[in-house]
């Protein structure tokens, strides 16, 4: 093995972030934010140094999948909203994957399969009561 690549991880960069982490750090930024961001206002939301143009291709990213809503300030600059709250953004992701895989009945299954005595047992709840039914977990409402 050449110098200097036992750290490089197989097929890439030393310093490539895994798939998708930047946009969980920005999509984590912005409820956590007291309201929409613009996209120069979320870098230090971050914590990062990224570039603007980074962050702004992010903001675009995630506006095409759904996930921010895009709107005008006065100023003219765009802030970005979150489109829904944290556990919407995460069924919304369940969502996409499960209709990524060609078979959905046998990817679903599986999920469920792999879910935990506490989960079947909020999911068995959630669906008796509707997706209104204020199902609880932890002591947590659950509005669907």
């Amino acid at each position: 093995m050449p110098e200097g690549d036992e750290d490089r991880p197989a097929g890439g960069r030393p310093d490539r972030r895994p798939a998708g982490e930047l946009e969980a750090s920005v999509l984590a930024a912005l409820p956590a934010a007291d309201g929409p961001l613009t996209p120069i206002a979320v870098r230090p939301a971050l914590g990062t140094d990224l570039a603007r143009t980074t962050v702004t291709t992010i903001l675009t990213r995630l506006h095409a999948k759904g996930a921010v809503t895009p709107a005008p300030t006065p100023a003219g600059a765009t802030s970005t909203p979150p489109a829904q709250d944290p556990p919407g953004l995460t069924a919304r992701r369940m969502h996409a994957e499960l209709n990524k895989d060609a078979d959905r009945n046998t990817a679903l299954a599986r999920f469920l399969t792999d879910l935990g005595p506490q989960d079947r047992e909020l999911l068995r709840t959630v669906l008796a009561e509707g997706p209104d039914g204020g199902a609880t977990r932890d002591g947590r409402t659950i509005r669907t």
